[in-house]
This record gives structure tokens, sequence and C-alpha cells, in this order.
């Protein structure tokens, strides 16, 4: 069997963001051995990762980040000297209905996940096998709460002030994951990203979602006025982030990774209808009367914006696409993606993992 340099353990890797990190990971580094550990919930597709399923570098785990004993487990049986923690619940109106889902996996999982890397990698001196441990958090942009138009936007030191519960209980992971540094020595790094766009998006999210609608002629709905703004992020771009972040960032370091990119919602949806009608060759916005306003959602914070200049002095990142590109780029997979779209959008997808790795 191959002697790898390194395992990294990547949680929550056959969902969204997660299967582009963990493709870009198993493809870079031939000679690190990378482990996605996913529960396959809802929104975990090992559909989305079939194109690496067979590489040998590259094993998959079926598990729960709130089980102790089996994390434990993997860290030990496998040498695990780096975690990039994924694993999370994270559309905002699913937290409004049911908060303590989301407490449970992202608090109590991260939690879970800290203590056990703490237990295995401490007694070593924070070394596995010569190698310096890691534990990157995934975080998001939300913790920071909302601007108002005119704000500057948030940097690495801006104050903590989430207002959904989806926020907050990535918030109370963050501190988690910071006091495991101050109190036990942890070397961690930490993260803040945009919304993110791009492939195999779930699609019960704004822009997997309304390109499915145009395509079907169904209605748009948008939240209030359409006036929320938010700052995009092309998936891919991401997940050249977190490489950086995780081999170069600083120990205890904090970086935001943003599009420099902010559009309101009602310009984005105009921007989709107008390429989504233009791919599938029907006349310029045809579509557009599809948009319906809708009651606003409960806590809607009205803008977010990220100053990314710090990972881009400190590491060279920059996004590599134009976002009218990289829209023009997402339409068209998912466009060109039907199946996947469509085996999502009704379940059937699930059947996938359930003959392999039995029933949730």
């Amino acid at each position: 069997m191959k002697k790898f340099e390194r395992t990294i353990m990547i949680t929550g890797g056959a969902g969204f963001i997660g299967n582009h990190v963990v493709r870009l990971f198993v493809r870079k580094y031939p000679d690190y051995h990378i482990i996605n550990v996913d529960k396959l919930t809802y929104a975990g597709n090992l559909a989305n990762l079939r194109d690496i399923e067979n590489q040998p570098n590259y094993t998959f785990v079926k598990a729960d980040i709130c089980d102790y004993e089996n994390m434990s487990r993997l860290l030990a049986e496998n040498n695990v000297d780096g975690i990039i923690h994924l694993a999370a619940e994270t559309h905002v109106d699913r937290s409004i209905k049911d908060p303590f889902v989301f407490a449970r996996t992202n608090v109590m999982g991260t939690l879970t996940l800290l203590h056990a890397a703490k237990t295995y990698w401490e007694p070593q001196g924070w070394k596995v096998e010569g190698n310096p441990v890691r534990f990157y958090q995934i975080s998001t942009d939300e913790v920071y709460g909302s601007l108002s138009f005119g704000d500057k936007p948030f940097t690495e030191k801006s104050k903590y002030d989430p207002h959904s519960p989806y926020s907050a209980s990535k918030a109370s992971a963050d501190h988690f994951v910071r006091s495991f540094h101050d109190t036990f020595g942890m070397p961690v790094v930490l993260s803040n990203c945009s919304n993110n766009y791009g492939p195999y998006q779930f699609p019960e999210k704004l822009i997997p979602l309304f390109i499915n609608n145009i395509r079907y002629r169904k209605p748009l709905p948008v939240y209030g006025s359409g006036e929320n703004v938010r700052d995009w992020l092309y998936v891919e771009d991401h997940a050249r982030a977190i490489d950086l972040v995780f081999h170069k960032g600083e120990t205890y370091g904090t970086y935001n990774i943003g599009g420099f990119n902010e559009w309101k919602n009602i310009d984005l949806i105009k921007v989709l209808v107008k390429v989504t009608d233009k791919i599938l060759g029907r006349p310029e916005s045809a579509d557009i009367d599809l948009i319906t306003y809708v009651s606003d959602r409960k806590g809607h914070d009205l803008r977010y914006a990220i100053d990314s200049s710090k990972i881009t002095k400190e590491l060279g990142w920059m996004p590599s696409l134009q976002f009218e590109e990289g829209i023009e780029k997402t339409v068209r997979w998912y466009l060109d993606n039907q199946d996947w779209l469509d085996n999502v959008t009704s379940g059937d997808y699930q059947l996938y993992y359930e003959s392999m790795y039995g029933h949730r």
C-alpha cells in the first residue's frame, strides 16, 4: 500500500463547496491521502464526485461529525494531520424553521471534531508523523451581520453580529475553534466567504433554483423589493483560496474570501433571466415577467460585502472569473447537466449512495 506524505480529512466533501475542494486536492496532491467525511444528508451527493471516486488517493467515509468515537477512530487509524471543516447546515430559511438541527451540526459537530482532534494531536506535540497539524474552519460572511448602503465592507477585524439561526450557529462554531487555539494551543486557521455560485449547488439556493425555474417557466420568487445586496464568489475560485489558506495561511489567522462582486438580488435575477433565455434560444429577457415579489424573509440582512484585500496581499489570491463570465459558465453547466438537476430536484440522486452505503 502506498505511503502518503499527508492525510487530510475534508468534512462535508459531498456538498456544494466541499466537492470542489475534494476534487482540487485529489487531483493536485497525488501524494496526499484525501478522506472525504460526509453524513450524506439532503445536500450531500456522491454523484458530484464520480469523476474522482476511483482515484487511489481518495477515500469516502459516510459518518456523522457529531459521533465522537467515530471521529476519534478515523483520525487515529488514518494518521490524519489536517482537517478542512466544511460540513454544515447552510440554508437560512431552513435554520428559521428548525434551528436545533443547525445547532447540532454546526456547533456540536464542530466541537466534537475539535475535541477529537485535540485528543489525538496534543499528546504528539501537535504533529503527526512529523507533519505539523492544522484545523481549518470554513465560515461565512453572515457572522458579521448586515451592512447599510455606503458602509465599508467587512474586514477580518469586523465584530461578529449574527442575525439568523444559521449565522449564529456558524459564529458559535468559529468561537469554539478560536478557543481551542487559545486554551490548548491547537494550530487553527479560519476563513469567511461570501455567497458561492457554480456547478453542483443544491437547487434550493437562488442561482440554480432560478435557472431551473426559468427553464420550465416557473415563478421567480423575490423577497421584499429585491434590494438586498450580496457579494458573489465562483466556487472554484473559493476552492483555490481554501488550498492557499490551508497550506500558507498564518496560524490563528482569519481570511475573508469574496468575489469583489456586489449585486442587488433583483439585478442578479435579471441577469440570470437574460443569460438563461439567450442560451435557451429564447428572445432576450423573454421570461422577465416570471419575477414575482413575495413577503420578505424574517431577519433578512440588507447587505453583505467582504474585503478580500488581506488574502490578496498575503497569499496572492484573486478571483479568476469576472462575474458575467462566471454566471454564463454556471448557467450553461446547469442546462447541460439537466439529468443531474432533475435527479437532485426529484430526490432520485439519493438512490446512488443508498445503493452503496445503505439508507440514511
